[in-house]
């Protein structure tokens, strides 16, 4: 709704809502007592709050394209586990949020968020059960190289299953660091039930660069957290995902 001509707020959205009708067709299947699987074609973040707490499962489906329908039909029938992970943060709703000619980070993105999000960036369920076991540094990190990560994942569910590692690094002592933390690395994995798999990542040096007020990127501290799983190291991601990331302290 609104996309003609940017019609208002400069394009921005008003909100993140359904439209009306979408919300009254949602309220009125979650309330017929059955179990419902709610398939949400979107091409951004949306006000999830009331399917959260309505409906038994969420498919993100984006939008899939032609054989999009067949795709979906194949993860809710069990044909192939669902393993995608959101590349964006769905917030819990706007409160508090700056405008949208506002170019600040303040509260944006996940590497800046200061509230509890409603699903985070990176998140994604499977119908496998997978956790990483251990993690650790390969060798000695290099200055201006990239160095590499080694991980131990379990599967330990009933069904075979991709599953995206991921890497997030949080500096400790810069003034210039983000306040959270950062994506730097992320491999898919294929699992087959109650298996156990080694894999390694390479991180770019430049993973543990800040950039200061001039724009200059550097090195500005010699320890650093890195949290490896298939989350990110938020609380929010743990209580959905059931698994907290290995942590690996570095010190250059």
């Amino acid at each position: 709704e609104g996309d003609t001509g940017n019609s208002y707020a400069s394009g921005d959205k008003k909100d993140l809502e359904l439209p009306e009708s979408q919300r009254e067709l949602l309220e009125a299947v979650a309330g017929c007592g059955k179990p419902v699987v709610l398939c949400m074609l979107s091409g951004s973040s949306i006000d999830m709050q009331f399917a959260a707490e309505h409906v038994n499962a969420i498919l993100q489906v984006w939008y899939p394209g032609a054989r999009g329908g067949k795709a979906a039909a194949d993860i809710l029938f069990g044909s192939c586990s669902p393993s995608g992970k959101l590349p964006v943060t769905f917030y819990k709703d706007l409160e508090g949020f700056p405008a949208f000619e506002d170019y600040s980070m303040k509260g944006r993105t996940y590497r800046y968020l200061e509230r509890e999000p409603l699903y985070p960036f990176g998140y994604g369920l499977t119908y496998g059960k997978v956790s990483v076991k251990e993690a650790a540094v390969v060798g000695e990190i290099k200055e201006g190289e990239a160095f590499e990560v080694s991980a131990v994942l379990e599967n330990n569910g009933a069904y075979d299953t991709d599953e995206v590692l991921q890497a997030y690094i949080k500096d400790l002592e810069s003034k210039y660091a983000v306040p959270n933390h950062s994506l730097c690395a992320f491999k898919r994995v294929a699992l087959k039930k109650g298996e156990t798999v080694q894999v390694t990542m390479q991180v770019p040096y430049e993973a543990l660069m800040i950039v200061d007020e001039e724009g200059k990127k550097y090195v500005d501290s010699t320890r650093f957290a890195l949290y490896v799983g298939i989350s990110q190291p938020d609380a929010r991601s743990i209580s959905l995902t059931g698994q907290e990331p290995v942590k690996v302290d570095i010190t250059l």
